[in-house]
């Protein structure tokens, strides 16, 4: 007879989850702290249970604890930004290649209806919107391809981005240029080519790398990644 699950397990699980989502979507900024009394609340469990999950949280890095000081929410630098998209670049040209061999009739005709709005979006001058679309391409890419390790990695990766979400859109070409290379990705995903697939997710995210370095020293712009 299998034995039950223990509940504690369950428990401390939902809670990483929806911690882990909270820092996901940015509803969480960079440098915030995380009172334990108030995720307490928030989470309705108990402190044993908001302490296990930030420390898993820190161990994912996404979260940054300090002894005597409790814990923060990580603030990335710039130069780990570079540095972490550089690392997306490999991981999400490996699930492009896997996306273009796995990728449904369904996948393919989702990635080419969110091309339309983003072209929509680019046609309003909507950034915020564009960048909001490019966010779902990039996740439905990961979704079709199939690869659960690559899916986690690059969650994380993701993640620690919040602060950099939108700082690159406004470089001047820079929306179009971001379209064209999200259409030659998806275009190769439709056709089921895997070479093309990984080089056009890679060359799209060593562009994103390129533009973050060029706007370190302006907080103003706006980001598409």
């Amino acid at each position: 007879m299998t034995e039950p699950k223990p509940v504690a397990v369950s428990v401390t699980e939902s809670a990483y989850e929806q911690l882990r989502g909270q820092l996901l979507v940015g509803q969480l900024m960079p440098g915030q702290r995380l009172v334990e009394a108030e995720l307490v609340e928030s989470l309705g469990v108990s402190r044993a249970i908001v302490r296990a999950v930030l420390t898993r949280l820190a161990h994912d890095g996404l979260v940054d604890k300090e002894p005597n000081r409790g814990a923060r929410v990580r603030m990335v630098s710039e130069e780990e930004a570079i540095e972490i998209t550089q690392v997306r670049a490999t991981l999400e040209g490996l699930a492009a290649r896997f996306a273009a061999a796995n990728a449904t009739i369904e996948d393919t005709e989702c990635m080419r209806a969110i091309l339309v709005e983003m072209r929509e979006m680019l046609a309003r001058n909507d950034l915020l919107a564009y960048s909001d679309c490019n966010s779902r391409l990039h996740k439905r890419i990961l979704a079709a391809s199939g690869h659960g390790t690559a899916q986690r990695l690059i969650a994380n990766l993701r993640a620690q981005m919040v602060r950099f979400q939108y700082r690159t859109i406004l470089v001047p070409g820079r929306p179009n240029e971001s379209l064209a290379e999200h259409t030659a990705l998806v275009d190769a995903i439709v056709a089921h080519d895997g070479d093309k697939a990984e080089a056009a997710m890679r060359t799209h995210l060593t562009h994103v790398t390129e533009n973050l370095a060029r706007t370190k020293q302006m907080p103003g712009m706006v980001s598409s990644m």
